[in-house]
């Protein structure tokens, strides 16, 4: 995870976004987790059954869970024109990090019934915390627009208080037809963190 996004809603814990949407990830599915800093969603996605690529700029947290089911890849996604993250992935898990040359590729990574899982801050965050500059903050109905390719099954834009006041924007997507939702989790976290 960028510097630049750290916050006070980093966390361990995995993101209640996150755990409301991995059901419609194709079980047993190859999912990748796009600057997974601390592991806290490859963590929560190998319990689930799920096989794992976790990438990030600095792999120092992330070394101890490579494994059978997780290949940890150092890569910085910031550098270059485009980064080899992979592809044809059943899902795709992107929180607390923004880097708008990559919508496209994420989008492209996506097998042809792969879901979205994307959640970070956005403008009006800079009031309570870091991240406070504008490159790092999403735009009123950013993710829509730069995943308009996609089929949008949650959305969510606003200010949060729990676990920490932040702004957010929140989107859960799949590449083909609507499914239906999963259930509400229950968690103390709401946020990205």
């Amino acid at each position: 995870m960028q510097e630049s996004m750290r916050s006070s809603q980093s966390s361990t814990r995995p993101s209640r976004w996150v755990k409301r949407f991995l059901p419609l990830i194709k079980r047993g599915g190859l999912v990748l987790d796009l600057a997974a800093g601390n592991g806290r969603h490859v963590r929560l996605l190998r319990d689930c059954g799920f096989a794992v690529r976790a990438v990030d700029r600095d792999t120092t947290a992330l070394s101890p869970l490579a494994g059978q089911d997780c290949e940890v890849c150092r890569i910085d996604l910031e550098t270059g024109d485009r980064p080899e993250i992979g592809g044809d992935y059943d899902g795709i898990v992107v929180t607390n990090y923004l880097h708008r040359p990559l919508f496209r590729l994420i989008a492209d990574a996506l097998a042809p019934v792969g879901v979205l899982i994307y959640e970070t801050f956005a403008v009006g965050n800079e009031r309570f915390g870091p991240p406070r500059n504008p490159d790092f903050l999403l735009r009123s109905g950013e993710l829509l627009e730069a995943f308009a390719s996609l089929t949008v099954v949650a959305f969510e834009q606003g200010e949060i208080s729990v676990p920490g006041p932040a702004v957010v924007q929140r989107l859960a997507a799949v590449r083909g037809p609507m499914r239906s939702l999963p259930e509400a989790v229950n968690s103390e976290a709401d946020g990205p963190n």
